[in-house]
This record gives structure tokens, sequence and C-alpha cells, in this order.
């Protein structure tokens, strides 16, 4: 992947990465999140799907986790 790509997917995830109220629930949903939006950017990019679905998932993960609930709050995750 691109640097503009990498950098388009972890602006992406930063706005999204932020479903729920505890640490727990913002880094599921960021993983899950990041996951999807790195596989659908590796196969759109010629990329390996599983690679980009892991790194993606990884930042994700990291973004929900590391955010607070008054940075970004996008309410409560669907398995609340």
């Amino acid at each position: 992947m691109k640097i503009s790509q990498i950098t388009a997917c972890m602006l992406i995830m930063t706005m999204l990465a932020a479903c729920g109220e505890s640490k727990t629930d913002r880094a599921l949903s960021g993983g899950a999140i990041g996951a999807g939006v790195g596989a659908a950017g590796a196969a759109l990019t010629g990329g390996s799907g599983v690679t980009g679905a892991v790194v993606g998932g990884a930042a994700g993960a990291a973004t929900g986790a590391l955010t607070d609930k008054k940075d970004v709050n996008l309410g409560k995750p669907l398995w609340r």
C-alpha cells in the first residue's frame, strides 16, 4: 500500500473506531472496523486481503483503545 492509502485508512479508522463507552468496547469495535477497512483497501489495491485485515484490525483496535468517549462518540456498540 502507498503512504497516502495508509494515511486515508488510518484517518477513516480514527473517525469510526470510537463505538462504545469502555476501552474494551472501543478496542473491539475499532478492531472490527479496521479489519473491514484494511481488507477492502487491500483488495482494491491488489494486495492480500488477509494482511490488510490483520494490519487494519490491529490499527483499529489500538485507535479504539487509545481514544476516549469524549474524543469521538458513535453511541452504543451493536452487541450492547
